[in-house]
C-alpha cells in the first residue's frame, strides 16, 4: 500500500564512477548555497572532460533526473544521454528545487523491490523511512487461521460508494486507479473513511497460511483526522476479474503510454462505475499495520476480505507490463506480529475459520 502524496528529487550522474545526489529537505541559506555549489563544481568538471576536441556526442556523460511522486522505484539504466547545451538546465533546474516553499513536503529516499533499493534496505535510504526497519507494527502479515480470533463485536464493513472521475495512472512502481471528487466512503467500526485510490501488487504481499496468492488489491480510505483504512482483496488463478476486464483496454494503451524516465502515466478513465467494488462482506480479518510501502506508517486499519477472488494470468500481465523491470514483482516480504491480534468477522458464525 502507498500514499499518493508529491515529492520531488533530483539526481544527477556524471558516468559510472561519478555521482551526486541532492535531495530537497527543507535547506536553511547555507544548504541551499552548498547544493548550488556543488551542482556548479558538477558541471564544471563535465565541460572540463569534455575540452580539448573530443566529441561530446561520442563521449557523453549520463545525467538521471527522477521526479518522484513519492519514493519512485526506478530501472538500472535509468540515465539518460544529453548534450553540453542542455547541462546549463541542470543549474536551473537545482535552483527551481532549492528555492521551492518550506511549507511542501521533504523528499524521500528513492525505493525499489530488489537490490540496495528492496525492501530490506528501504530503512536506509531516508531518515523518513526509520518505520520500514524499527516499526513494530508492520504490514504485510501471515494471518494464521489457528491463531486469529473471532470477534462478535465486529461490524460488516459497509461501503456505500458512487460513480466518480477516474484515472488509470502507472507510478513506476504499481498500477493504481485515482479517484476525483467524492467518490464514497466505506464505514469501519463505526468510522467514516473517503475511498481516496485503488492500486494492486503482484504476487500478494499478505498471505494465509503461509499461502501467497497471485495478486492483492488495496482500495485506501482516509478519515478526516488523517487516519487511513485498507480494504485488501486477494485473487487466486482462474476466471478473468470483471472490474480489470473493464479496463482491459485502457492497461494495454497505458503499456504502450511514452513519458520522461520516472513521471508518471495517467489514462483517464471518464465516470467510473464502482458497482463491482461493493460486493457484500461476510467475513474479513482485522488487524493494525503499517503502510506496504515507505514510508511505512503505522496505526494503518488492515482489512482483509476472507472471499478470494479470481483472475487470470493474461490481466496478471497487464498489470505488470506497464511496470519498470525490478517492480514487476511488487510485494514486501510478511513482517512480524510481535503480540498483535489478528480478529475476524464472520457474519455466519460459522466454525471454520
Amino acid at each position: 500500500m502507498w500514499l499518493n502524496k508529491a515529492q520531488r528529487v533530483l539526481v544527477i550522474g556524471v558516468g559510472k564512477n561519478h555521482s551526486q545526489r541532492f535531495e530537497e529537505t527543507h535547506p536553511n541559506l547555507a544548504e541551499k548555497f552548498s547544493l548550488i555549489l556543488n551542482v556548479a563544481i558538477l558541471l564544471w568538471w563535465v565541460r572540463k572532460k569534455h575540452v580539448h576536441g573530443i566529441n561530446y556526442i561520442n563521449h557523453p556523460s549520463r545525467f538521471s533526473f527522477v521526479k518522484e511522486e513519492r519514493g519512485i522505484c526506478y530501472p538500472d539504466n535509468s540515465a539518460v544521454t544529453m548534450t553540453p547545451t542542455v547541462s546549463f538546465s541542470v543549474f536551473a533546474i537545482a535552483l527551481l528545487i532549492v528555492g521551492t516553499s518550506a511549507n511542501e513536503e521533504q523528499v524521500l529516499g528513492i525505493f525499489g523491490y530488489g537490490g540496495k533499493n528492496g525492501p530490506d534496505h528501504w530503512g536506509e535510504l531516508s531518515s523518513k523511512y526509520s518505520s520500514c526497519s524499527n516499526g513494530k507494527w508492520q504490514s504485510p502479515v501471515d494471518i494464521v487461521k489457528d491463531k486469529v480470533v473471532r470477534n462478535k463485536n465486529m461490524k460488516p464493513l459497509i461501503r456505500d460508494y458512487g460513480p466518480a472521475n477516474a484515472t488509470l495512472v502507472n507510478n513506476g512502481f504499481n498500477i493504481a486507479i485515482n479517484f476525483g471528487g467524492h467518490l464514497g466512503v466505506l464505514v469501519a467500526d463505526g468510522k467514516n473513511f473517503t475511498f481516496k485510490h485503488m492500486h494492486w501488487h503482484s504476487p500478494s504481499e499478505h498471505q494465509i497460511d503461509g499461502h501467497r496468492f497471485p495478486v492483492e488489491m488495496h482500495m485506501v480510505h482516509e478519515a478526516d483526522d488523517g487516519s487511513f483504512a485498507v480494504v485488501s482483496t486477494l485473487y487466486r488463478y482462474g476466471d478473468p476479474d470483471p472490474l480489470l476486464s473493464k479496463i482491459k483496454g485502457n492497461l494495454d494503451e497505458l503499456a504502450k503510454e511514452k513519458c520522461a524516465e520516472h513521471e508518471e502515466a495517467h489514462i483517464p478513465l471518464g465516470n467510473f462505475n464502482t458497482r463491482w467494488l461493493m460486493r457484500k462482506t461476510r467475513k474479513y480479518y482485522r488487524y493494525y499495520g503499517s503502510l506496504t510501502t515507505p514510508p511505512c506508517t503505522e496505526k494503518i486499519m488492515w482489512n482483509i476480505l476472507g472471499k478470494v477472488r479470481s483472475i487470470s494470468k493474461d490481466q496478471i500481465e497487464a498489470l505488470k507490463k506497464p511496470l519498470v523491470s525490478n517492480c514487476k514483482e511488487n510485494s514486501r516480504p510478511v513482517r512480524p506480529l510481535n503480540g498483535r491480534l489478528i480478529e475476524l468477522y464472520d457474519e455466519l458464525g460459522g466454525n471454520q475459520v
